[in-house]
């Protein structure tokens, strides 16, 4: 059976981030992810994981200036400096927390910029994350966003990551596979899965197509659980999406699985 992990920044919005790790624990979550840690002291997060007997198991790097809209800045030329800062940034929470991997956010490709520029400056920024984080047994996930909630995004197709992440060719560089994200853009979920599965390190889901909870939506979420599992998968199955009432008054479809 696949091991769910909460999404902090997305469900348990009932209360407070802080307050977020005692809700999942008792709703019966062993494992935590979330968008950005950083508001926070990276030592009281630890504290509620260790209360609650929680794995924190993603979070992502700094993204630049997300209230600017920006989503990530490793494909922007002229911003390397600003974005190993944001990698030894992470790395550092990532020590304390126990985090073994860190989502790194490619970005939006500004209106005009030479595309060529962003992927150079792309994989070697990646090259530099992957390198850094290697030191420390992280790994580092790259994936692919739809372009509907997200117009302009550096990577939008699993083909697209999987074909950077052989260029790197970084042992610790694995591809974040968000269901919800691969059925907008492109579908056909489960050949994806077989084909890609060994170099898959995170899933995610969601309802498709209003983020809400895997149990709505046209994604037959069922068989691709009862597929990972013969697949013999034993990641974690990160729940980012927005619970349409409650949190937990949407988590049926755990047990209905």
């Amino acid at each position: 059976m696949p091991r769910f992990a909460a999404n902090l920044t997305m469900m348990f919005n009932e209360v407070p981030f802080l307050q977020r790790f005692e809700a999942a624990a008792k709703a019966g979550f062993k494992g935590v992810e979330f968008l950005f840690p950083y508001e926070h002291p990276a030592e009281d997060i630890a504290r509620e994981l260790k209360s609650h007997g929680l794995e924190n198991v993603l979070f992502n790097l700094p993204p630049g200036d997300w209230s600017a809209g920006e989503r990530g800045i490793a494909c922007l030329p002229g911003r390397e400096a600003e974005f190993r800062e944001g990698v030894l940034k992470a790395i550092g929470y990532a020590k304390i927390l126990g985090t073994p991997r860190l989502h790194m956010m490619a970005g939006i490709v500004p209106h005009g910029a030479d595309v060529d520029a962003c992927h150079a400056a792309y994989i070697a920024n990646l090259r530099h994350a992957c390198e850094e984080a290697a030191r420390h047994g992280i790994a580092v996930m790259i994936e692919p966003i739809n372009t509907r909630d997200m117009p302009g995004y550096f990577l939008n197709l699993q083909a697209d990551a999987h074909a950077i992440r052989e260029e790197v060719g970084a042992a610790n560089l694995k591809v974040q596979m968000d269901f919800y994200h691969a059925q907008i853009m492109e579908g056909d979920l489960a050949t994806k899965v077989n084909h890609w599965l060994p170099h898959i390190g995170h899933i995610q889901v969601a309802g498709v197509p209003a983020r809400n909870e895997p149990d709505t939506g046209e994604v037959n979420y069922p068989f691709l659980f009862n597929l990972l599992d013969e697949l013999g998968y034993d990641g974690w199955i990160g729940c980012e999406y927005r619970p349409a009432k409650g949190t937990v008054e949407g988590l049926g479809w755990i047990g209905g699985r």
